[in-house]
């Protein structure tokens, strides 16, 4: 059996630091998993910039190949546009090299099911019931895989957004946006500018070139953007976009070059949808309580699900919803994929502003405003991170208590989320209230307690 140490696993795939805990021989036994399970079949492979992606690129293309899996090459691609190319129904699946919004020195693959959603629970445990037993379907040498170049995957995605009913190109196109694109030294660096001259915009980028060398923290969030902000006042622009390095989570700055946080770019994206089609709404527990606030403009109803996009996504799914996403920037746009989709975020975002004919700062102020606190514990690997949050749980019986997904306290106008993450060693402590204090006041509260816990576990 194979030393899994040092690894976040889970059924979506496997993501680590390379060198200490992900390691080639690692992608492959996971692509000789996969490829056995969803062989035989085109698979397709994309990565973002990341330095150690070509090195991981080839360890699973041998591995699919070993076990008679043809690889289609798209090589470097953001994340959705990924997830497009596997809907294809030529291709068996779908495997992604990035840690998203991980620092530089990790990196991941996520496996996607054929039909360009991430695995289901009970197909993930599969994979890595595989590895874990070395089960894997050698094929004999004259069965082994081939590769197959696909170079016009970006393209592609971006004419299906320019496609879409609600994009009208042409009246974007007459407003001249002008626009400063943070792309982080990723994959947007591939994507994005073909989007910008599909939309006549004019954009100045900050670390376009994608060169994985990240120059800043690459999540997305208002404190790493402040390159960003001034840059959009120096420029004069309408707006500010940043996104991660494979391009599935969005964050705006307003032509004041303020942040309006992550939540808020769902949220906007959300408004301008149900207005011209009403329905239902699906996000996960950690999502703005603005989205229900929007929703009800138009009375649709707002399903919440656990963290997760492979969750949104198929609640997405069954009940036909219209809009979907969760508050990290990722905006889900059934009409196109259900999939976290920054660059049809960004066509969402400038339509909107097309046709409102008001600044970015305008249609924000229009949304009800909270202010969300999002923070953490550094936990090592092997921690029990659940055990943790459970034996909180214990001590709030009396609380209103929501635990779809980890626990949810909720107050009557506020509420905070802790939780366990799934890709890295941390507990996640998120907050929403009116204003700052109050929701400083909650996470100081439950983090210290949360120290607490694990404070005398350690003396045990």
């Amino acid at each position: 059996m194979p030393e899994l140490q040092n690894l976040m696993i889970s059924v979506s795939g496997v993501r680590g630091i390379v060198g200490e805990g992900l390691t080639p021989a690692i992608a492959m036994q996971f692509a000789q998993a996969y490829g056995s399970e969803f062989g035989p079949g085109k698979i397709v492979v994309g990565r973002d910039s990341r330095v150690t992606g070509n090195m991981l690129k080839y360890a699973v293309w041998s591995g699919l190949m070993s076990v008679g899996c043809d690889v289609v090459d798209i090589d470097l691609a953001s994340t959705p546009t990924t997830e497009l190319v596997t809907e294809n129904p030529e291709h068996a699946g779908g495997i992604i090299l990035t840690a998203s919004h991980n620092p530089k020195q990790w990196n991941a693959l996520k496996l996607l099911a054929p039909d360009g959603l991430f695995l289901r629970a009970e197909q993930g445990e599969k994979i890595v019931a595989r590895v874990r037993n070395l089960d894997f379907k050698p094929a004999s040498w004259d069965r082994m895989g081939r590769v197959f170049p696909y170079a016009n995957a970006a393209e592609e995605h971006v004419a299906s957004i320019l496609d879409l009913p609600l994009i009208r190109a042409e009246e974007i196109k007459s407003k001249k946006f002008r626009v400063v694109a943070d792309c982080c030294h990723g994959a947007g660096g591939v994507i994005l500018p073909q989007l910008f001259e599909g939309l006549g915009c004019d954009v100045s980028y900050l670390y376009r070139e994608p060169n994985g060398q990240f120059p800043r923290n690459p999540e997305p969030s208002p404190e790493n953007l402040n390159e960003l902000c001034r840059a959009v006042i120096s420029h004069r622009a309408d707006l500010g976009i940043a996104v991660d390095p494979d391009v599935d989570r969005l964050a705006l700055v307003s032509e004041q070059g303020k942040p309006l946080g992550e939540e808020y770019t769902l949220a906007l994206a959300t408004k301008f949808v149900l207005s011209k089609t009403p329905g239902d709404v699906v996000v996960n527990a950690s999502t703005t309580r603005a989205i229900d606030d929007v929703a009800k403009l138009t009375g649709g109803r707002v399903h919440r699900t656990p963290v997760g996009e492979i969750h949104v996504a198929v609640k997405a799914k069954q009940i036909g919803a219209v809009m979907a996403g969760e508050g990290n920037g990722g905006v889900m746009y059934p009409e196109l994929h259900i999939g976290r989709d920054a660059p049809v975020g960004i066509a969402l975002i400038l339509q909107y502003l097309a046709e409102s004919r008001q600044p970015i700062s305008a249609l924000h102020a229009s949304i009800p405003q909270y202010v969300m606190i999002k923070d953490k514990i550094e936990l090592g690997f092997g921690v029990d991170a659940r055990g943790t949050v459970a034996q909180l749980e214990a001590g709030l019986k009396n609380e209103n208590l929501n635990t779809l997904d980890g626990l949810k306290i909720i107050y009557a106008d506020s509420w905070i989320h802790i939780r366990a993450s799934n890709t890295e060693p941390i507990i996640r402590i998120i907050a929403e209230a009116p204003n700052a204090e109050q929701a400083a006041n909650m996470v100081e509260r439950f983090k210290s307690e949360l120290e607490q816990i694990g404070t005398q576990a350690d003396q045990k």
